[in-house]
């Protein structure tokens, strides 16, 4: 008799209309119909509740429901699940998009033997019920991803946390990303049994965390604080009670000093046998700033994943080799020579950016496992010297980060060998030469920054024929000569193009209005983001304590453009609300073409100090609209005439020794000089913050604009009244 039935899944989704047929296989124990489309099943509450064996249910899934409907559906099913499922242990129903309605007038009525609850990713909003500490056999709940906030006898410690301690087995508890504050009651200590605590992405900002909560926790192995800006104020000679396999304790303070505590938690090595502890190490932006202890990098064992980035930790890297699979230091005072590493598993990644690392980078030649490296970041450190041509040996790469060191000579040939490479970043070098053609191999490229070089020759007409999906290309301040080759209009996906401070002549070429990103409101990646999965060891899962999945990494890596106001650069990670073409400081000629004026999605147009001449074209884009069509976009062109550097093509030039508007005090006072690159950035998934971040983001960009205008106008103004 069949007793396991799966139908959703494997990327596939199926529309299901009447489930009465699964109502005869009695002898189901587990039915699985994630992913499923079953808003046509207006029996299945009823199906299910005939099944009198079933054990595990699972219809997990975006796909699976529509809200209204499964409230309408558990009304008039009278509620008959809670009559006939006693035996139901396993019920997921995440990411459904359910409200607390359509849940919980049933699932306290057949809870009486639920082992395991996963309700993460649906639309429960108020105060945790209190009746899940009712749950008698409970023993992990996931609550993640909704809108749950702790009432207020809850703030005070007469939680949902006070009955859930009563229950003898509990081992995982998720709450994370709801919108809980307060405070975190040291109640939470009482839970003996627990193995996973999860409370990332909630509010306890000012909480302080003691030895206290942690009291009982003998049996805890994951512990993830991450983004509550929770404050760990914990004596240094503090024996924690458990060994954790992942400590993920992103955002909150445990600085100013190391903490001394993670020793503990580190794998052992006995001349018997090997004992791993801790495989996952999140303490990034956590205020460290101290020296990274003696005993760190020998006493990592089994250590897979370190982010440490966003501190002010200072140390170098030992000189035997480091086994790692994802290294994160990056924003830190990390010096000295580069190491070896080894690189056990399926992926790697490795960002050593914004430290002070010196000397070669010859290393990287000898890294062992280097076929699985997938990203890697050496920017904005002191390394030198000429880059070794052994990339031959990482084919897997997604992204290569050089950028804002001290590097010299021609650009390695091997780097033909990338053919998986999505972003390369070699600017702020001194590299020579022309640009090779082995960079064609490089065919998935979409971000290529090799600004501010000393990079010569013509503009290659093969980075248009081969690197057909570029978004972003940066060729700024480098030694280039020639025409923009007509064939460059031929990158359609193109969101920024800057080919400024070059010795480029010849006209514009009028095709330019083909570039599909700029000319029409299309959909746009907002980000240029690369995702890299890996999985670890077998470990918890919403599976179960003793499940057959393995847990994931998750490293999300970001390019970002930087945008220089007056000096000082900005990170722009929204690529996609900044269309830019920047052609100044060149050698370019001829009248302006008329058809950029199709460009009508275009932000920043900066065609300054070149020697153009006729009429300024009075609409291009969105650059009006946002205020940004001041003089500096077109002054130092003496043939150029018309708003906004001259009322009108009447005017006579001034003569020289009178400044004039758009002179070059004005230029360098309002210069809007477009420099970009790209950072590279290890984080978790927080949706609600990071959201936030990007619209302030947009809003800081807009009201630079406005502040630009609003003080070239008044000087304008003042200019005007003064020769009346």
């Amino acid at each position: 008799m069949l007793e396991t039935f799966r139908l959703g899944g494997n990327g596939r989704v199926f529309n299901v209309g009447k489930l009465e047929w699964l109502s005869h296989l009695s002898r189901l124990k587990e039915v699985d119909l994630s992913f499923t489309n079953l808003s046509n099943a207006n029996d299945w509450s009823q199906v299910i509740s005939h099944l009198p064996l079933l054990q595990k249910l699972k219809e997990k899934g975006k796909f699976s429901f529509q809200p209204l409907y499964v409230i309408r559906a558990i009304s008039s099913s009278s509620l008959s699940i809670a009559n006939s499922s006693t035996s139901l242990t396993y019920l997921d129903l995440s990411d459904n998009n359910l409200p607390s309605s359509a849940i919980y007038p049933w699932l306290f009525n057949v809870s009486s033997n639920l082992v395991s609850l996963n309700l993460s990713s649906n639309r429960l909003k108020g105060p945790i019920p209190e009746a899940f500490g009712n749950m008698m056999a409970i023993q992990e709940l996931y609550l993640s991803d909704n809108l749950l906030i702790l009432a207020e006898n809850q703030v005070r410690g007469d939680s949902v946390l006070n009955e859930i301690r009563k229950l003898p087995d509990f081992m995982v508890l998720d709450l994370g990303y709801n919108l809980l504050n307060g405070s975190i009651s040291k109640s939470i200590g009482q839970l003996s049994n627990l193995q996973v605590l999860r409370l990332a992405g909630n509010s306890f900002d000012g909480d302080v965390i003691s030895e206290a909560h942690f009291s009982n926790f003998t049996y805890l192995q994951k512990l993830d604080l991450s983004y509550t800006s929770l404050t760990l104020k914990l004596n240094s000679r503090w024996t924690p009670p458990f060994q954790l396999t992942q400590i993920m304790l992103c955002s909150c303070k445990l600085g100013p000093h190391f903490p001394d505590w993670i020793r503990t938690q580190m794998g052992i090595l006995t001349p018997d046998h090997y004992i791993s502890y801790v495989e996952y190490l999140d303490i990034s932006a956590s205020g460290i700033s101290d020296s990274l202890p003696y005993w760190f990098w020998g006493s990592f064992h089994g250590l897979k994943y370190i982010n440490m980035s966003f501190n002010q930790i200072s140390g170098t890297f030992p000189n035997n080799s480091i086994h790692i699979s994802h290294l994160a230091p990056s924003s830190n005072n990390f010096s000295g020579p580069l190491t070896r590493f080894s690189l056990d598993y399926n992926m790697g990644t490795i960002n050593l950016s914004k430290n002070k690392f010196t000397g070669s980078v010859s290393p990287i030649c000898n890294f062992t496992g280097a076929v699985f490296l997938t990203l890697f970041d050496l920017s904005n450190n002191l390394f030198s010297g000429v880059v070794p041509d052994c990339f031959g040996s990482f084919p897997f790469l997604t992204a290569l980060n050089l950028g804002d060191n001290s590097f010299s000579g021609s650009l390695p040939s091997s780097l033909r060998s990338l053919i998986s490479l999505e972003m390369l970043s070699l600017r702020g070098n001194k590299f020579s030469g022309v640009l090779p053609s082995s960079l064609q191999n490089c065919a998935k490229l979409k971000f290529l920054a090799l600004s501010d070089n000393e990079l010569s020759g013509e503009i290659p007409m093969w980075i248009v024929q081969k690197l057909s999906s570029l978004v972003f290309l940066s060729l700024q301040g480098n030694q280039f000569r020639g025409r923009i080759p007509h064939q460059l209009c031929g990158l359609k996906y193109l969101q920024i193009l800057d080919l400024s401070v070059n010795k480029i002549s010849g006209t514009i070429p009028p095709c330019l209005n083909n570039f599909t990103s700029m000319a029409k409101k299309v959909s746009l990646d907002r980000r240029i983001e690369h995702h890299i999965l890996d999985t670890g060891p077998r470990f918890l899962s919403p599976e179960g304590v003793n499940g057959e999945f393995i847990w994931i990494i998750q490293v999300r890596y970001v390019d970002e453009a930087l945008l220089t106001w007056k000096g000082t650069k900005q990170s722009y990670p929204q690529l996609g609300l900044l269309l830019a073409i920047d052609l100044s400081c060149n050698n370019l000629t001829g009248e302006i073409p008329e058809e950029l004026s199709s460009l009508q999605e275009l932000v920043v147009l900066n065609l300054s100090r070149n020697h153009f001449n006729g009429k300024i074209l009075q609409k291009i884009g969105h650059i009006r609209q946002l205020e940004s069509f001041d003089p500096s976009s077109f002054s130092h062109n003496r043939g150029l005439c018309g708003p906004p550097i001259s009322p009108n093509c009447s005017m006579v030039e001034p003569p020289p020794g009178k400044a004039a508007v758009g002179s070059e005090e004005d230029s360098d006072e309002f210069m809007k000089w477009f420099y970009t690159g790209t950072g590279l950035g290890f984080a978790r998934s927080w949706r609600h913050s990071y959201y936030r971040y990007m619209d302030n983001a947009k809003d800081w960009v807009y009201v630079t604009f406005v502040l630009l205008k609003a003080r070239l106008v008044r000087r304008i103004n003042g200019v005007s009244t003064r020769s009346d």
